[in-house]
């Protein structure tokens, strides 16, 4: 596998160009615009995560988590004061959002240090939108998410997650279980430059900058905000070493008299070593070298560090412009683009511990039973690309009268992505063909063994999804908001070799369309207090592997889809925020692969489903003298509709408790956030039991939790030049909690794999503000 070096060029160029265009357009004749007051149209997004204006030691102000008095479906909004005291610095965004109720998810490499798959209700990665400044993103096969390679801490100015499909405005691929929002940073009125470093357990180094302009009065009141940081670490798990680098831009400037333009830039190279499997380790390795054990440096090994590598290069654009035009009407509009390239190396089968040479060679037990070593005991692997190009548009239209707010607007979505696996000898970098030679021909246009190629396939996606919304003001203190959106997608796929079914030249395309309702209601009952409920469909995008069988177009074209019921309620003093929810989803049209007929034919058909249903809280209350109490909960059932059984990867609860403190320059956070038991695996009655244990109860985890300290002491204006210095100590994990987090079977008992949490780990930071 070869590295494509020319990649992170090409967008530190692109970066650096967005810099000299962005500053240059402020000479134009727009710049002698005057600063104009753009009321909601620079509000929202724009600012980073919603959060009412708030004074300095209210609830609103210190709360981790809180719910709008506006909000029409249960949420949790979380802010960057949040993230600078309580959170990792070397974080990405799934450690960022577990603190809200009925989240949960962790990084088996240390804080920050790995991905993590963050579960919502009990509903996977796959199954909820990630946006970023509103604009929905993830990956093309199905809309999974890659925690660390794109938003880094360092850019992220807050949060918003909404357990819910929201409104008919709300766009993305998975509206199923709801959306996690993230927010750029909100551009400061004043020049500042920060340089920050960070140090930590396991040799972790983190090194950045970030300057500010400030409000350019000579260049028609624009702002530039630029951010540069560089990570590495060894990792907590053996031989798991972790660098990336990530470099963002974001500009902005008033257009005329009512209008905002917005440029955001980042991108994001990242290197690590790990199994593509990346599951864990196996009780007999764990038994041999330790719960950390993943990796070592042994050449003869299948784990050796030098066959396990990937490198990946993503980044993400995008040009917003939010216009007033009079008469009550109001435009917004984004044109954006985001890539991924992800090159991987990795060994067949983690979890063999032994070397070679050996008469009886174990590696032959990989969990497709077809590949194995060539000539001479030689290490089996896999060259894995997957890449993709994104470019979408989203318009909204909104226009004010006495009678409410109408919304009417469209997405579009277009997607383009090349993704193969070969098999490798790694021990000589060539071809490992498969065992029993099924095709000797060389795949097209290139010298490589068709029977070495797993699959190469070329796909492609184009969305489009309109949508009208009216927020009626039924009354000054009740507003209902009824709405429909129409989806169509098309999923086409052009293969040279098929994954799974291995079909040659392949091609296929299906088409995906459906009608969802919405209808929100919010109840002011004062000042302080609102009630709302949401009916809403939410839907999820089939994923690309129902494209692994021979005729595709014999799937079913209804797409997975949810019916939610909330109801919640919500406070605010300045004492304490506090709202309380409950909720009922109906997951329908289950897309299950089924084989029947003479010949055998495989379809995915609309089967089952689940029922998610439960209740959640959240609270924090100022106690005085800086002091404050922070607490939420979750009970959630998930549970299969054909079995009635909690289905797999979905915690009975969540809880989260912690005190906080902020007053002159100290402040500190000391919060434990605990996950229920969780099924590893679904209730199937034909398991037979395991050492006396069912199958289903013998891959359920327990309970498991972690408590993170955070202290902080700010010295103001220590210098001329300096206008603040910030001095932290973390230490995350303090009771170092050892539990199991998760557990993947194997072919055999003997090789499921296990994944602990990270132990204690501890971490020295530095800002200056200059």
């Amino acid at each position: 596998m070869k590295k494509q070096p020319s990649f992170q060029l090409k967008h530190v160029t692109r970066l650096v160009s967005l810099a000299l265009v962005t500053l240059s357009a402020s000479h134009l004749s727009l710049a002698q615009t005057s600063a104009t007051d753009l009321g909601t149209i620079g509000a929202s997004t724009a600012a980073g995560a919603f959060r009412e204006e708030s004074v300095k030691g209210t609830a609103t102000a210190v709360a981790p988590t809180q719910a709008s008095l506006e909000a029409t479906q249960p949420q949790s909004i979380i802010t960057r004061e949040f993230m600078d005291l309580s959170v990792s610095p070397i974080a990405e965004y799934s450690r960022i959002v577990n603190i809200a109720p009925s989240l949960s998810g962790d990084s088996a490499n240390g804080p920050g240090l790995s991905e993590t798959k963050t579960t919502l209700r009990g509903f996977s990665d796959d199954q909820y939108n990630i946006t970023f400044d509103g604009i929905p993103w993830g990956d093309t096969n199905n809309p999974a998410h890659h925690s660390t390679s794109f938003f880094p801490a360092s850019v992220i100015g807050g949060a918003v997650v909404e357990r819910g499909p929201g409104n008919a405005s709300n766009l993305g691929y998975a509206t199923f279980g709801g959306s996690i929002n993230l927010f750029s940073k909100k551009p400061m009125a004043e020049e500042n430059t920060t340089v920050f470093t960070s140090l930590g357990t396991w040799n972790t180094q983190l090194y950045g900058f970030a300057y500010e302009t400030g409000r350019m009065a000579d260049k028609g009141d624009a702002t530039l905000q630029l951010n540069y940081q560089n990570l590495s670490s060894d990792g907590y798990l053996s031989y798991s070493a972790v660098k990336s680098q990530n470099y963002a831009l974001k500009y902005e400037r008033p257009v005329g008299d009512a209008s905002l333009m917005t440029i955001f830039s980042t991108y994001n190279h990242i290197d690590y070593n790990q199994p593509d499997s990346n599951k864990g380790a196996t009780l007999t390795q764990i038994a041999a070298f330790g719960r950390n054990y993943q990796l070592d440096n042994d050449p003869t090994s299948m784990n050796y560090m030098g066959y396990n590598k990937t490198s990946k290069d993503t980044d993400f654009s995008y040009l917003r412009l939010r216009s007033d035009l009079g008469d009550g009407w109001s435009t917004d509009n984004s044109l954006y683009t985001y890539a991924y390239n992800n090159q991987t190396m990795s060994s067949t089968t983690p979890t063999w511990t032994g070397t070679l040479p050996l008469t009886s060679d174990p590696r032959k037990t990989a969990s497709d039973g077809t590949r194995t070593v060539t000539a001479n005991g030689h290490i089996p692997g896999i060259d894995k690309q997957n890449k993709y190009r994104v470019w979408g548009d989203m318009f909204k239209a909104t226009q004010k009268m006495e009678e409410g707010l109408a919304r009417v607007g469209v997405w579009y979505e277009t997607s383009s992505t090349d993704r193969h696996q070969y098999d490798l000898d790694l021990t000589t970098g060539g071809y490992n063909r498969i065992e029993s030679t099924a095709n000797a021909n060389t795949l097209a246009g290139t010298n490589r063994p068709i029977d070495s190629v797993k699959f190469d396939q070329q796909s492609s996606i184009k969305s489009i999804q309109p949508f009208a919304e009216f927020e009626w003001a039924a009354t000054d203190s009740m507003t209902v908001t009824p709405g429909v959106k129409y989806v169509s997608i098309t999923r086409s796929v052009n293969a040279a070799v098929e994954n799974t079914s291995r079909d040659l030249n392949h091609n296929a395309s299906v088409t995906y369309k459906t009608t969802l309702p919405f209808l929100t209601i919010n109840q002011k009952i004062n000042a302080s207090m609102s009630v709302y409920a949401q009916y809403a469909k939410g839907f999820q995008i089939p994923d690309l592997n129902t494209f692994y069988i021979t005729d595709p177009t014999k799937n079913s074209t209804d797409p997975q889809k949810s019916t939610n019921l909330q109801l919640g309620i919500v406070g605010k003093t300045d004492e304490m925020t506090w709202d309380v929810d409950i909720y009922q989803i109906d997951f329908t049209n289950k897309l299950v692969s089924v084989t029947s007929g003479t010949p055998a034919v495989t379809q995915y058909v609309n089967v089952g489903g689940a029922t998610y249903k439960g209740v959640e809280g959240q609270m924090a209350r100022v106690l005085g003298g800086g002091f404050s109490l922070y607490l939420n909960g979750s009970l959630n059932s998930a549970k299969a509709n054909d079995t009635g059984e909690q289905i797999s990867g979905a915690p009975s609860m969540t809880a989260a408790l912690g005190g906080l403190y902020n007053a002159g320059p100290w402040s500190g956070s000391l919060i434990y956030k605990r996950t229920g038991n969780v099924h590893q695996k679904d209730y199937d009655a034909s398991k037979a039991a395991i050492g006396g244990v069912s199958y289903y109860d013998y891959y359920k985890t327990a309970a498991y939790g972690n408590l993170d300290l955070g202290v902080a002491y700010t010295l103001k204006n220590v210098t001329p030049q300096t206008k603040n210095l910030k001095l932290q100590f973390n230490v995350f994990n303090l009771t170092n909690s050892g539990k199991i987090t998760s557990i993947s079977t194997g072919s055999t008992v003997a090789q499921d794999t296990y994944i602990y949490q990270a132990p204690r780990s501890m971490m020295v930071s530095l800002k200056a503000d200059f």
